[in-house]
């Protein structure tokens, strides 16, 4: 049977909240992203975290069932971290709160991420001081990367983007939709910082939201007698996924 759920959902200005909107209510239906391994492995790269070839790489060395075995940790991580979310979500965090966090730094301390110089893409020039003639940079470039030992390496970048949302975020301003039953959340980066609901599909503010390889959706209208998560395919628009919200009539005022 064909796989009826949408496609992940990409609204949060926050890859960490992006992972807890895996587990979303979109419609009146709870819909699971991450319920078994292809789930977790179809986030992950659709989230530009893991590169195409890792994953090509670590199928051919797992055996059965072990990347369903890293998406049921996902899964424990993700509400784990949704309780933190929720608990301390329009309030600035506190130094007191690391103590909280020591599941995440499990995690974390797990990573072998490493840099090493690699030959720069494309050699920059720049202009000299003289006749404006242009004088070469440097050909080499510094380049982060991770060792992929085995499948529990993908719950890492998941656990970096959690870390980026602490300590890089204003708690202050994560929000959780307000929408009937919608379960998103999001960063309120508006001026006023007024948001009820997450940003407008299309119109993503942050560039890295814009690079991800997620396929991209609106909503569409939403109709009280829905059972279960629609997707709707206007003819014309092949290959666009249109996802209907509660909360879709309020954003068509944003």
């Amino acid at each position: 049977m064909a796989d009826q759920r949408p496609a992940p959902i990409f609204v949060a200005d926050s890859v960490g909240l992006d992972f807890l909107n895996t587990l979303a209510t979109p419609l009146d239906i709870e819909v699971e992203w991450l319920g078994s391994g292809e789930g977790l492995i179809l986030w992950l790269l659709q989230a530009d975290l893991v590169p195409p070839e890792v994953v090509a790489d670590l199928r051919r060395r797992a055996v059965a069932g072990e990347f369903d075995a890293v998406a049921a940790q996902a899964r424990k991580l993700r509400e784990w971290f949704r309780g933190f979310v929720k608990a301390y979500k329009g309030k600035p965090l506190k130094p007191r709160v690391l103590q909280e966090l020591e599941p995440l730094n499990r995690v974390l301390i797990r990573d072998e991420e490493f840099g090493r110089i690699v030959a720069r893409e494309t050699v920059r020039k720049r202009p000299t001081k003289g006749d404006g003639d242009q004088a070469p940079v440097s050909g080499l470039a510094w380049s982060r990367q991770r060792r992929w030992r085995s499948p529990d390496a993908l719950l890492l970048p998941i656990a970096q983007a959690m870390a980026q949302l602490v300590y890089e975020e204003d708690f202050q301003y994560v929000k959780a939709c307000e929408g009937h039953r919608c379960t998103l959340m999001f960063v309120d980066r508006t001026r006023g910082r007024a948001r009820r609901w997450p940003p407008k599909p299309g119109r993503r503010p942050s560039l890295r939201l814009r690079r991800r390889r997620a396929t991209a959706w609106r909503p569409g209208g939403h109709s009280a007698s829905t059972s279960s998560v629609a997707i709707q395919r206007p003819s014309g628009d092949q290959g666009v996924t249109y996802i209907a919200f509660p909360c879709a009539r309020y954003w068509k005022s944003l």
